[in-house]
């Protein structure tokens, strides 16, 4: 098959931690060969589309901002279509945080004066996060939003580190109630998001990530190729068990070029 679209994810795909992985450059060079449009998408909400360029570029892949999507963009761009003058209260990262502030959002220090509460990854989450959380959610009809679902991420020297589906649920345990709306991938924003960024037809696409329930569910969702990567979230007994199925599993990005036609 041809594609005109292919989508990447970072953790786990792209790179581990600070390592990238074998045959990832190769791989966005074979895609610019064949001048195929490219999206980099990652669940990870704490970096601007500029920290994602420059991050990869040290290590020897250039993309532009155009190119890049996370689970922060899809977010504020949520938010600002949906909750425009909305007071936010956010239980995540400064760079998220800097995310929301540069695009308008109203960012607010009480949370139970919040119309909309944010859930997202942050090293530095807790006791009082929680409380924060807890008080915020009193109100049931303040909107909840959970920035990304992944629990753990893939981390250097083959281990994992938790995620913001972590985060999000030990808010949604206290405050027992589930996130309104999920961000990043597979939610339809992010497909809605991709698509957009890409600018061609879904089923000439093809998406390569190593998360069964987001990157391969998000790709099937929108009608795409998918092809699973091991070097990440998943292995073979996982996609056995799995409720997504993809069209291909590799055992590294460096496989993907032969499928590109």
């Amino acid at each position: 098959m041809t594609y005109r679209g292919v989508v990447l994810d970072l953790d786990g795909t792209v790179y581990r931690g600070n390592e990238l992985l074998p045959g990832a450059a190769e791989t966005v060079d074979a895609v610019r060969a064949r001048d195929i449009s490219l999206c980099c998408c990652s669940n990870n909400p704490t970096k601007t589309r500029a920290e994602y360029v420059d991050r990869l570029a040290g290590m020897g892949v250039e993309i532009d901002e155009h190119e890049v999507l996370s689970a922060g963009t899809v977010t504020t761009d949520y938010l600002v279509a949906e909750h425009a003058g909305d007071d936010c209260f956010l239980i995540g990262s400064p760079g998220l945080r800097d995310q929301l502030a540069d695009a308008g959002v109203s960012l607010i220090d009480d949370p139970t004066a919040a119309d909309v509460v944010v859930a997202s990854w942050d090293r530095e989450f807790d006791y009082d996060d929680m409380t924060d959380g807890l008080r915020a959610l009193d109100d049931p009809t303040t909107v909840f939003v959970g920035s990304d679902p992944d629990r753990t991420v893939p981390a250097s020297g083959g281990r994992s580190v938790p995620g913001s589906g972590a985060i999000i649920g030990a808010v949604a345990a206290v405050a027992d109630r589930e996130p309104d709306r999920v961000m990043g991938k597979p939610s339809p924003e992010a497909i809605d998001a991709v698509r957009e960024s890409l600018g061609v037809s879904p089923g000439e696409c093809l998406l390569v990530g190593d998360r069964l329930d987001t990157d391969i569910a998000m790709g099937e969702r929108a009608g795409m190729t998918t092809a699973l990567v091991l070097t990440g979230a998943a292995d073979r007994d996982d996609v056995a068990d799995a409720d997504v199925t993809p069209d291909h599993v590799l055992e590294t990005i460096g496989d993907v070029p032969d499928l590109l036609g």
